[in-house]
């Protein structure tokens, strides 16, 4: 980014409030908002504020490497993932094309949603050379699967998602109270091989595509971890689909020891969930993910500038990383002991951005 952009940004916060400056009513509160009563979205925040730190002391920190691997190929700059959000045309018109050149830029995987535009083929070739991932939706039969298997592999993504806590539409109040309809969602044709989705479908995919590294993307509990290992799926990705799924769910990083400990490192395990801080990513690679995604956090900076937007939100967040791992006397991920993350009280209630306290917002949700 610019030394002028970087100035203009120089914390997360900042960038919250010039893409709350720059949506509409409408759009703001479908990136927000979540379902129902946005309990589980709440207990996302919960989660992470209800893990403290204790720090190791006179360890030599003058040099912090905040880098990983990414499906053990090839180094990232951070474990972060960018996850697929549908319609992110709606706060920068390239979308999923502008995420991922931003993504490749500074060097990490995004994984593109096949709701959003400009689509699977244009996507992949924005992200260029950078490590990327497909999910997808099932709206059609196995001969749709398998076309947008082959589409994928065609065009170079690293691996394939299937998200699976979307059986049925949430009830998002946020936008049914404004009457608001967004364009993806108004056209349900093929809802109902989501919701018909199941373990034998999965068995099929790693029978017919037994070289194409599978991610099961909505595993919320050890049970369904433990099934999915068995079905031959490489990467169990926690998630609740940051709270915009299942009402009054567990928070993400509540539910990832036990997925952790139901794997048993037959898989890798990555997690989503209202990670907002450096110091949120830290506590989830200390408690067992491999990769942690962000949505909300880089939709803030697309939309607040674009490309240079989700780029300073990724310089901002490594920031924070190597401050923390370095306050804890670590020189990398690897270095932070498991006893260094324990369970303490929350400070403050949990809301959409109470990770955020200079936003100084009158009412909750900014």
């Amino acid at each position: 980014m610019s030394s002028e952009g970087q100035e203009r940004f120089q914390t997360l916060h900042e960038l919250v409030k010039a893409a709350k400056l720059k949506l509409n009513a409408n759009i703001w509160d479908y990136l927000v908002g979540a379902t129902e009563t946005e309990t589980t979205m709440q207990r996302n925040r919960a989660a992470l504020d209800s893990v403290a730190f204790r720090p190791r002391v006179l360890r030599d920190v003058s040099k912090v490497d905040s880098s990983a691997t990414f499906l053990g190929r090839r180094k990232i700059r951070l474990p972060v993932m960018l996850c697929p959000v549908g319609s992110l045309d709606s706060f920068e018109p390239g979308g999923a094309a502008t995420a991922g050149r931003a993504a490749a830029a500074f060097g990490v995987p995004i994984m593109v949603s096949s709701v959003t535009q400009p689509g699977l083929e244009e996507s992949a070739k924005a992200a260029a050379e950078g490590p990327k991932i497909f999910q997808l939706y099932v709206r059609g039969g196995p001969d749709f699967v398998d076309d947008h298997v082959k589409r994928a592999m065609d065009v170079g993504y690293d691996a394939f998602c299937i998200t699976v806590d979307s059986a049925h539409y949430s009830r998002r109040e946020r936008d049914i109270a404004k009457r608001f309809v967004k364009h993806w969602r108004a056209r349900s044709e093929g809802m109902n091989y989501q919701a018909a989705l199941a373990w034998s479908d999965i068995a099929r995919f790693r029978e017919k595509h037994p070289d194409v590294t599978l991610i099961l993307k909505g595993i919320g509990m050890a049970e369904d971890a433990e099934i999915a290992v068995k079905h031959g799926v490489q990467v169990v990705h926690v998630s609740n689909h940051g709270g915009r799924q299942l009402d009054h769910g567990r928070g993400s990083l509540a539910v990832l020891p036990e997925v952790v400990q139901a794997v048993g490192g037959k898989a890798r395990v990555w997690m989503d969930g209202g990670i907002s801080r450096g110091t949120d990513l830290v506590k989830a690679v200390a408690l067992g993910a491999e990769l942690v995604g962000i949505g909300r956090l880089y939709c803030y900076g697309l939309a607040a500038a674009g490309e240079q937007g989700v780029l300073r939100v990724l310089q901002l967040l490594e920031d924070e990383v190597q401050t923390c791992l370095g306050l804890l006397g670590a020189t990398c991920f690897a270095e932070v002991e498991r006893n260094q993350v324990v369970a303490a009280a929350p400070t403050v209630l949990p809301h959409v951005h109470s990770a955020f306290p200079l936003l100084a917002e009158p009412e909750r949700g900014y």
